[in-house]
């Protein structure tokens, strides 16, 4: 199975230098950098390592992911950031993890002994939160829902309608803001009952660059779509 990393950046031009040089480029097949709109040197320093780059038309994590799936040439997909937080250790467990026949393998912040140097306390229980309704709402079995650090096929994102513009609108009309897929994800995965495993794997503080958490507008998306999925999606 060929594997592709989608390396997602906004201004991370010190995390890339940083976190770009440790990643073995043999184990993956496609590197593939996804830009939101850096004005920050990230896209030419990413070309002048001869990265693949994709530079987004639209802004929004969300469609980084929609505008780059066309262009992934892996059966896995694993979801990275190179701010620091997601340990690139982490990349061979997940596609081992993967080639054991998963569908989905999501790296926790909060199994066993793994720790988040990047949370707060409002980020901490949010997350908690989160991750208990999943679990009480779809039948979940979850300590992680929300993080980005994951692997998980190609034919799942298609398979759970991640693609569709409709999975997304009316939260995102709601709450003025563009969501990700990964939450989404983890409610659909947990629904269809796929083979999903987590790796315990820690967050460390991010290196650089600025936060992009909209705490309050993500959280309340969220939060709405978890409870939507009761009805909405079959």
């Amino acid at each position: 199975m060929k594997t592709t990393l989608l390396v997602l950046t906004l201004n991370e031009i010190d995390g890339m230098k940083a976190i770009m040089p440790q990643i073995d480029p043999t184990w993956c097949d496609q590197i593939m950098i996804v830009d939101g709109g850096s004005t920050d040197g990230t896209v030419e320093w990413a070309r002048e390592q001869g990265y693949q780059v994709h530079e987004q038309r639209q802004k929004g994590i969300r469609f980084a992911y929609f505008e780059s799936f066309p262009k992934v040439t892996g059966d896995i997909i694993i979801s990275f950031s190179p701010d620091g937080n997601c340990p690139v250790r982490a990349i061979p467990r997940l596609i081992k993890k993967m080639q054991e026949g998963h569908d989905l393998v999501i790296a926790s912040r909060y199994l066993d002994d793994a720790v988040s140097d990047d949370d707060d306390i409002i980020t901490a229980f949010g997350n908690w939160l989160f991750t208990k309704t999943v679990n009480l709402l779809h039948g979940g079995n979850y300590t992680d829902v929300m993080v980005i650090l994951r692997a998980y096929t190609r034919e799942l994102i298609t398979e759970l309608d991640l693609d569709r513009e409709e999975s997304y609108l009316l939260p995102e009309k709601l709450f003025g803001t563009i969501i990700s897929w990964e939450p989404l994800m983890s409610v659909r995965a947990a629904k269809r009952k796929k083979r999903i495993t987590e790796i315990a794997e820690d967050e460390p503080a991010r290196i650089g660059g600025d936060r992009k958490l909209q705490i309050i507008r993500w959280g309340g998306a969220y939060y709405f779509q978890f409870w939507r999925e009761l009805w909405f999606w079959r």
